[in-house]
């Protein structure tokens, strides 16, 4: 069983615990910190337990030439993606605001930290834990300085190879041990083909002793519920007030209804994964003692005879007998009353029942 520790102050991830579910707002606030609110108030009223964002310091994020490159795209707020990107970009105090506001109204608050300055803030910040988006993964210098922060880490796995995550999970345990691993294809929207649940069973199989989670980018919400029902530990979707809205991370995102769908799916199949040991339930008991079948006498049965298997068949009975898995059981041994042909095989009528027939 995967290991347990705490992902948030009295919030525990791993083993059989729930599974702990981060909505990805990143920058689908447009730039705007009232919709930015209006967003961490619809997460929690959806039932996500975790309001991400994505920070960044974006001189330690791109080089110059990538702040001045020309970005045309119709997803653009600016004529360079440096001017994009400082739209979309919230000041320290605003950050701090967004945070007191997801105090406030009881959910959880953090944010991926895209540079070893963003993390800086948030470690002052004092976010519950540090999410590793994909592009840093394999950024191994911002690996370490990250995890000696002390806080948990969440670590997406897009873009990774199996090796490079083994050389992640070689890096932080001996420093952090605190972290899962997400599996997660880095595409927007992610098309089923290339979601690769499989991997959250590698992960499992090769790091026993962490958590394993998923990050999806897919449309709708099915996929997430399979990799809930894998055994995904930590589930991450992005979110957005409309899918219609200019940005390219939209598309890729759930509404609120989805969220809210995606949240009541996720608690519905935890509940139904229930317990491995298969048995007889008391919610079974009804059907069984309506149709549940008995052994009855295929013939009539002279009182002494010895049984044998065609004196024998299964049927609904009345009263109930024998279960039909005692049948073999039954045969050789001795009837001490007559039995009518039809008639339910009971204990009462096998000789030294207790002792001679196994079931």
């Amino acid at each position: 069983m995967a290991r347990e520790f705490e992902l948030c102050p009295g919030r525990r991830v791993g083993g059989d615990q729930p599974c702990f579910i981060i909505a990805e707002i990143g920058q689908n606030h447009q730039g705007d910190l009232d919709i930015a609110k209006r967003m961490i108030r619809m997460v929690k009223d959806c039932g996500a337990d975790c309001a991400k964002f994505q920070k960044s310091e974006l001189e330690y994020k791109f080089n110059k030439k990538a702040l001045e490159r020309p970005y045309t795209s119709k997803h653009s707020w600016g004529k360079t993606y440096g001017e994009h990107k400082r739209h979309l970009e919230f000041s320290h105090d605003q950050y701090r605001e967004l945070k007191k506001y997801a105090e406030e109204i009881g959910i959880f608050f953090t944010a991926s930290g895209m540079d070893e300055m963003a993390v800086e803030f948030l470690h002052e910040l004092d976010v519950p834990f540090f999410k590793v988006g994909s592009g840093d993964t394999n950024n191994f210098p911002y690996l370490e300085k990250t995890a000696k922060k002390g806080r948990p880490m969440v670590i997406s796995s897009g873009m990774q190879s199996m090796n490079t995550m083994h050389q992640v999970y070689e890096i932080v345990k001996p420093i952090n041990p605190n972290f899962c691993f997400l599996q997660c294809t880095s595409a927007y929207p992610l098309q089923p083909e290339d979601v690769n649940l499989r991997v959250i069973s590698a992960y499992q199989s090769a790091f026993p002793d962490i958590p394993i989670g998923y990050s999806g980018h897919e449309t709708g919400i099915a996929i997430s519920v399979a990799a809930v029902a894998m055994g995904a530990k930590v589930l991450e979707r992005h979110v957005t007030l409309d899918k219609t809205w200019k940005g390219s991370d939209h598309q890729a995102s759930l509404e609120p209804n989805e969220l809210a769908e995606l949240v009541k799916a996720i608690r519905t199949v935890e509940k139904a994964m229930g317990s491995p040991v298969k048995q007889l339930l008391p919610c079974e008991m009804a059907c069984n003692e309506k149709l549940g079948k008995s052994v009855v006498a295929k013939v009539a049965i002279p009182e002494g005879s010895i049984l044998t298997l065609d004196m024998l068949t299964v049927k609904v009975g009345e009263p109930k007998g024998f279960p039909p898995e005692c049948i073999f059981d039954l045969v050789g041994q001795k009837v001490k009353k007559n039995i009518e042909e039809d008639e339910t095989i009971t204990e009462q009528v096998v000789e030294n029942h207790v002792k001679k027939v196994k079931c």
